[in-house]
């Protein structure tokens, strides 16, 4: 009788008594998940790659800042991904593949994964500041495909200027490194812009700096 007792006792957490016991079963799985997340994860909190930012990149200017709230107030990341597979096809159409230390002063970060639209990680510099005004005004006026909504409005619409102070304060708390001189100063830079200034700097400067940066170590 001790020897059947002992050998029940030592059988509990046998594979056989998890199959059968669904509550033990979810308790393990979720321990498993945990466990194997946390090895993934964590280090990635300490890997330069990861946590310093690429050749190039550089923090958003007040301008931009604005326009990068402007994207994701108006929902761009739904149709536009910002991250470029390690595909040759992707490279091929989109340029260099993504890097993470590219947004190491993204908060919250746009990678997205839905392309309705192409892929925008490298759009700066490819389009004049005439063709983005054009294309969110009226896109179909430059792309007769394009199913992408106008954003005439934009254009109409000046910017608070005040508004930006709360926003850099918020990313320095985070650790973007803005200095209070450009903190103070960036109110000034935004009068007299609107929302389409503002979306339009924040486009053109996506994938800039780490193309310029490696441009230079090419030459």
């Amino acid at each position: 009788m001790a020897d059947h007792q002992q050998h029940q006792q030592h059988g509990f957490f046998s594979h056989a008594t998890l199959e059968k016991n669904i509550g033990w079963m979810i308790i393990c799985v979720i321990i498993v998940i945990s466990f194997a997340g946390l090895v993934q994860i964590v280090p990635l909190f300490f890997q330069h790659s990861t946590t310093q930012p690429t050749p190039g990149v550089t923090p958003y200017s007040p301008l931009q800042l604005m326009g990068r709230d402007i994207y994701i107030r108006e929902g761009c990341v739904g149709c536009h991904s910002q991250q470029i597979r390690m595909l040759r096809a992707e490279v091929q159409r989109y340029g260099p593949y993504s890097l993470a230390g590219e947004t190491v002063f993204d908060h919250p970060f746009q990678w997205g994964s839905k392309r309705t639209g192409p892929d925008l990680a490298r759009v700066g510099g490819r389009y004049s500041d005439d063709w983005h005004r054009i294309h969110l005004r009226d896109p179909r006026a430059v792309v007769p495909e394009s199913n992408m909504p106008g954003y005439p409005w934009l254009a109409r619409t000046p910017l608070q200027p005040q508004s930006v102070v709360p926003r850099l304060n918020a990313l320095r708390t985070l650790g973007v490194p803005y200095s209070q001189e450009e903190i103070d100063a960036a109110p000034q830079a935004l009068e007299g812009k609107n929302e389409e200034d503002a979306l339009v700097a924040y486009l053109q400067n996506l994938g800039v700096g780490v193309r310029e940066a490696s441009q230079g170590v090419q030459k």
